[in-house]
C-alpha cells in the first residue's frame, strides 16, 4: 500500500522515467532488475506517474515492458516515442495516458533536443485527432520558443514538455538567461491554455529553480534519480527529489 507521503507532497507532480533500471537490466541481459518493480517501487516512493521512451533501437524499454507496466501500475504511464509508424502502432495498443512525441537519433547518447513541430505538422495534425478519440493526452517535447507554442496551439494538443537540457548544461549568465527564457515560455503557453512539463537534465542541483516557475505543473525526471538511488537506495532518491519540489513550492508562494 503506497505510504503516506504528504510531507513531501508538491503542486508540481514528479514523473519518474525508468528507461536506466531497463538499461542495467539489458546490460547482462537477465531479467533483473525489472522495470514493473521499480516503476511500482517509484509510485510507492511517491511519484505520480511513470515515464518510459520505447526507442527505435529497443536499446532499454521493451515493447513487454510497456505492456506489463500499464497492466500492472496504480498510476498513469506516459509514454515517450517517436513519430515512426509501428512505434505508434504500439501507443494505441498499449494506450498509455499519455503519449509525449519527442525526437530520436538512432546515434544520439539521449534525446538531444525538442521536436521540429513545424516539420512534424503534417504527421501530427491527424495523429493528434486520434490520440484524443482513444482518450489519450498528447504532450510534445519541444524547446523553448513561441513558433513551438503556436505550433502546438494550432495542433489542439493537450500540452507541451520544455526541453530542460539546455538549461541544465549552462552556467553563469548563460544559463541565467535560459532560465528566463523557459520562464518566459511556460508562462506563454499556460496563457494560451496548454499545459506545461519540463524535463531532461534536471538533477537535484538545478531542479528547484525550474520547480519554482508556477505555470510549470509537471517535471519528468529520471537519469539523475536512477544514479543517486545506487548510494541512497530507490525509494529515497525518489523522496529527496519531491522535497526539493516542495522547497520550490514554497518559493512560489512568496
Amino acid at each position: 500500500m503506497r505510504e503516506n507521503v504528504s510531507i513531501f507532497e508538491s503542486d508540481i507532480m514528479l514523473g519518474v522515467n525508468i528507461d536506466h533500471i531497463a538499461t542495467l537490466r539489458n546490460a547482462r541481459g537477465e531479467g533483473f532488475p525489472s522495470p514493473l518493480y521499480a516503476a511500482q517501487c517509484a509510485y510507492e516512493a511517491g511519484a505520480h506517474s511513470i515515464v518510459c521512451h520505447l526507442r527505435e533501437d529497443r536499446r532499454h524499454i521493451k515493447d513487454e515492458d510497456l505492456f506489463n507496466i500499464k497492466r500492472n501500475i496504480l498510476c498513469p504511464l506516459n509514454m515517450e516515442m517517436a513519430l515512426r509508424d509501428d512505434i505508434i502502432k504500439i501507443s494505441f495498443d498499449v494506450k498509455p495516458s499519455k503519449v509525449t512525441i519527442v525526437p530520436e537519433r538512432r546515434d544520439e547518447i539521449t534525446t538531444e533536443g525538442g521536436l521540429d513541430v513545424e516539420k512534424s505538422y503534417p504527421i501530427l495534425k491527424d495523429l493528434v485527432k486520434e490520440y484524443k478519440k482513444n482518450n489519450i493526452e498528447v504532450f510534445l517535447f519541444i524547446e523553448a520558443e513561441k513558433n513551438n507554442i503556436d505550433k502546438s496551439v494550432s495542433l489542439e494538443v493537450d500540452g507541451v514538455e520544455i526541453h530542460t537540457g539546455k538549461y541544465a548544461n549552462l552556467i553563469g549568465v548563460e544559463k541565467e538567461k535560459e532560465f528566463l527564457k523557459i520562464k518566459e515560455i511556460a508562462s506563454y503557453a499556460h496563457n494560451l491554455g496548454l499545459k506545461v512539463a519540463a524535463g531532461h537534465g534536471l538533477n537535484y542541483q538545478n531542479v528547484i529553480k525550474i520547480a519554482s516557475i508556477k505555470e510549470i505543473f509537471e517535471l519528468n525526471i529520471g537519469f539523475s534519480i536512477i544514479s543517486h538511488s545506487i548510494f541512497v537506495g530507490f525509494e529515497k532518491a525518489i523522496k529527496e527529489m519531491l522535497y526539493l519540489m516542495r522547497i520550490a513550492k514554497n518559493i512560489k508562494n512568496n
